[in-house]
């Protein structure tokens, strides 16, 4: 069997987020992923789309879209991804992944380029929002925030207890303004942060007792 495609996305949901109801929703969340971004200026980001976003993006970095089971942009890649182990600052995945079994070696990727103190963001559909009637049909699935958060613990992430709400609840306009939890909102962001923890535990030193004082001569 040929092996899943990196974006874990069939092509039919990568056209609806080029359709108006998808633009949307995408341009909605442009705020927050350039926020994302910018959060660790001294090292470069990475940041996968489901499909080319026309925006201006402060630092370095890669952007990427998803391609036929693979991802293109200024480089054309699959997974394993083409980068040093922790040289990224901040990853951005944006309705990229499926819940489920794929998209697991995506997260291993993206925790192996992620320096220690580095963030992952995900953006993913709200499974109770209205919005999800303008999806339907077009090979997307959306999920609870939590199945992220265990899916960033399995890749050795720390996540965040808290997620942001965005994008519109039913008509599709533009809305910037996240809010804090998911509510009806059509997506959601969760975000994670790789810390350096120490391979062995380190044994703290037994304390020497001081005298209590110098006898006299």
């Amino acid at each position: 069997m040929p092996p899943p495609p990196a974006t874990g996305q069939p092509d039919s949901a990568r056209a609806w987020f080029g359709s108006d109801a998808g633009l949307a929703l995408l341009q909605s969340e442009q705020p927050t992923v350039l926020r994302a971004l910018s959060e660790r200026p001294a090292l470069p980001w990475l940041w996968f789309g489901p499909v080319e976003q026309v925006a201006r993006v402060e630092g370095r970095g890669l952007r990427l879209a998803a391609d036929h089971g693979g991802w293109s942009g200024a480089a054309r890649c699959s997974l394993p991804l083409p980068l040093a182990t922790e040289s990224v600052g901040v990853v951005v995945l944006q309705h990229v992944i499926r819940p489920g079994r794929d998209g697991r070696g995506l997260f291993a990727e993206c925790a192996r380029v992620l320096a220690p103190g580095g963030r992952l963001w995900v953006f993913a559909l709200n499974p109770l929002a209205p919005y999800r009637w303008r999806w339907r049909g077009n090979g997307l699935r959306a999920s609870e925030p939590l199945t992220w958060r265990r899916r960033m613990r399995e890749a050795g992430l720390v996540p965040e207890p808290v997620s942001e709400g965005l994008g519109p609840g039913w008509k599709v306009h533009v809305s910037h303004e996240p809010q804090d939890g998911p509510g009806l909102r059509a997506a959601y962001a969760v975000r994670a942060e790789k810390r350096a923890w120490p391979l062995t535990p380190i044994r703290q030193r037994a304390r020497l007792p001081m005298p209590e004082g110098i006898p006299a001569a």
